[in-house]
């Protein structure tokens, strides 16, 4: 075997590494925004960091989806309003601070029994709801 089927092998493999990581990072990236999706519905799930982290992954991995998913007219807002430093619209916290203790309320009363995993979910509503009024917020127009 020469040194230049040895050195195709090689770039073949590469060439090989490389389409996994992408592939594996375009998985990433879909599973995060999937995650960030529903997080705009449960306020207990995160969207920006999900959002973010899509984003971070799709660059990486697939530019179409990179500026599909910032161009997006609902989930690019969440990533350009928090990379840009303008925070978040006082209705989304509003929304989000209410549909947060609906839901802990509701998953207490019907879904939670132990004593000890309320005060942990009163703690975590607390923590989120603290979290959500120190986030700047936003007072330009859209969402």
């Amino acid at each position: 075997m020469g040194s230049s089927q040895l050195g195709l092998q090689e770039e073949e493999k590469t060439k090989e590494r490389e389409t996994l990581k992408k592939r594996l990072l375009f998985i990433a990236g879909t599973l995060s925004m999937v995650l960030g999706i529903i997080g705009i519905i449960v306020p207990i799930l995160p969207t920006t960091p999900f959002l973010l982290l899509a984003a971070v992954c799709y660059i990486r991995s697939s530019q179409r989806f990179y500026d599909w998913l910032l161009n997006n007219r609902f989930l690019g807002l969440y990533i350009k309003n928090y990379t840009q430093g303008k925070g978040m619209p006082l209705r989304a916290k509003i929304f989000t601070v209410i549909l947060l203790w609906i839901t802990i309320g509701l998953s207490m009363w019907f879904a939670v029994q132990g004593v000890v995993i309320r005060v942990i979910l009163i703690l975590v509503a607390v923590g989120v709801t603290i979290h959500i009024v120190r986030i700047k917020t936003f007072k330009g127009k859209g969402r």
